[in-house]
């Protein structure tokens, strides 16, 4: 008995993490100090300022790797939990500076990982982030054939006083929508319910009212929010920053909200993706659901000082970025009201 005979590859696994270190030395830098295979990443924290505080994010791509798996595309995912994580930590101000992922399947296809790594890859040179490592399991009789999971770390890096936390946020102040790319990577589960299993849909073939296949919708990469967010924060004109992902404009954007403080959302006052539309109407989802599980066509929240507001838009309209006034701070408790654009 071999540990092949067991249903581990070692040798297709070894082609693999040689397709995977070829790839990650395309986003390497200066601060990169070993090659992919050692037993960790390194990296350099020479030049950046002592008052520098790194900040971390883990997170994954959920079950949107099913539509991956059904239409056997796998070269977006890997951009999704880059772009995911980016965002999550652009929104305290920190550029990112590394990433590591782990992938887990139950057989090894050397091609599938590339594709997905490939993914990683680009959405971390779009940012300047090094790939310096990560981990790469087979796990025979884990997984459903054909089957993966896929998760990421970055670290990022900001000046303590550069950090933003909300803490800054006064009512009064106003809150600027920008637009997603469609679900982004949160909501899938009931997506999935509605569309392919109670109404069966296809994802081979075109929507009306999406103007192409479900599944295209469905696989739309998850947006990357820093190249906009870059010279608004070097320029300190953001107060607050809400990443809409799982639990919506409802749960999300209480997280940066002092005490005192409530966000008071328009309702109509930015234009919902299609795609949220027939999930609730083929559904019949309530409102307050679709609210506290999709993004609903706004993926990141800014909030700004209203003597500021002109600047901002500058800003986002030189970047050529669509943006709306969806809503204020006002006094209360923190939370959100919505009301009637």
């Amino acid at each position: 008995m071999r540990y092949q005979d067991a249903g581990v590859d070692i040798d297709a696994a070894s082609r693999a993490k040689e397709r995977i270190r070829r790839l990650a030395r395309q986003t390497f830098n200066a601060h990169v100090l070993k090659d992919v295979g050692a037993f960790g990443g390194f990296f350099s924290l020479a030049g950046l300022p002592r008052d520098t505080v790194l900040i971390a994010s883990v997170d994954g791509v959920g079950t949107k790797l099913k539509i991956a798996f059904a239409l056997k595309c796998h070269t977006t995912v890997g951009m999704d939990i880059v772009n995911h994580c980016v965002n999550d930590i652009a929104v305290h101000g920190a550029a990112p500076l590394f990433f590591l992922d782990y992938l887990a399947t139950g057989k090894m296809h050397p091609d599938v990982v590339a594709d997905i790594v490939g993914g990683m890859a680009k959405a971390c040179r779009g940012v300047g982030c090094a790939l310096i490592g990560g981990e790469t399991a087979e796990m025979p009789g884990f997984y459903p054939e054909n089957e993966y999971d896929v998760a990421g770390c970055i670290v990022g890096a900001v000046g303590r006083r550069a950090i933003i936390d909300g803490s800054r946020i006064r009512p009064g102040d106003l809150i600027l929508g920008l637009a997603s790319s469609g679900l982004h990577t949160n909501g899938y589960s009931l997506a999935r319910k509605v569309l392919l299993e109670q109404n069966q849909l296809s994802l081979t073939e075109p929507i009306t009212e999406l103007g192409r296949p479900l599944g295209e919708a469905l696989l739309e990469p998850h947006r990357c929010y820093w190249p906009i967010l870059e010279p608004l924060l070097k320029a300190r004109l953001l107060k607050g920053i809400v990443h809409i992902t799982g639990g919506g404009l409802t749960d999300n954007t209480p997280r940066i909200l002092p005490s005192g403080c409530r966000a008071e959302i328009r309702l109509g006052s930015w234009p919902v993706l299609p795609i949220f539309d027939l999930i609730a109407r083929l559904g019949n989802v309530p409102e307050d659901d679709m609210l506290r599980t999709f993004n609903m066509g706004a993926g990141l929240a800014l909030v700004v000082a209203e003597r500021d507001l002109a600047r901002v838009s500058a800003v986002l309209r030189k970047k050529r970025e669509k943006f709306w006034a969806i809503g204020r701070i006002i006094k209360g408790r923190p939370g959100v009201k919505y009301v009637a654009a």
